[in-house]
C-alpha cells in the first residue's frame, strides 16, 4: 500500500466521503448517518471555498481519510478562524499517523491563510478522540457547547 497524500477533495471523492461520515456519525452520539444529507453537506462545501475546504487522504487511488475545515470569523480574535470536523480515518488504517497528518496538514494551510485560532467539538464519551486531539495540542476550553434545531 502507498504512503497516503493529502490534498483538496474532488467532486469524484464524494461518495468516499459520504461513506466515512457515516462510520463517523455511527460513533458520536449527537449525529446519525443519513447519506443524503451528508453528500449536500459536503457538496456545499465543496462548491463554496469560502465556506471552508475538504481534505483527504488517498491511498492506491482511494480516500482513506478526510477532515472538514470550516471558516468562520471570530470577533474576540478580529478575523478569520478555523473549525474543525469530521476527521475520519478508515478503521484499517487507524494507529499509522494518518489522522495526525491529516489534522496537521489543515492547522498549516489554516495558518497559511493567517487563520489564529481552531475550534473543533469531539463527542465527550470518546475516550479515544479526546486523547488524540490531547496530543495534538488541543485542551479543553470553558465554552459549553449549546445547540437547538431550527424550523
Amino acid at each position: 500500500m502507498t504512503d497516503p497524500r493529502i490534498d483538496f477533495a474532488t467532486p469524484d471523492d464524494l461518495p468516499a466521503l459520504a461513506d466515512l461520515l457515516a462510520e463517523l456519525f455511527t460513533l458520536e452520539a449527537d449525529f446519525q448517518p443519513d447519506r443524503a444529507r451528508q453528500l449536500a453537506g459536503l457538496r456545499l462545501i465543496l462548491d463554496n471555498p469560502a465556506l471552508g475546504r475538504l481534505f483527504v487522504a488517498r491511498a492506491d487511488g482511494a480516500v482513506v481519510g478526510m477532515v472538514n475545515a470550516l471558516i468562520t470569523v471570530s470577533t474576540a480574535e478580529g478575523g478569520r478562524v478555523l473549525l474543525l470536523e469530521d476527521v475520519i480515518v478508515r478503521r484499517e488504517r487507524r494507529g499509522d499517523g494518518l489522522g495526525r497528518r491529516l489534522v496537521e496538514h489543515a492547522l498549516a494551510w489554516a495558518a497559511a491563510e493567517g487563520m489564529t485560532r481552531v475550534t473543533l467539538l469531539a463527542d465527550a464519551g470518546n475516550a479515544p478522540a479526546l486523547a488524540f486531539y490531547a496530543r495534538l495540542g488541543f485542551t479543553p476550553s470553558a465554552m459549553r457547547v449549546l445547540r437547538r434545531r431550527l424550523p
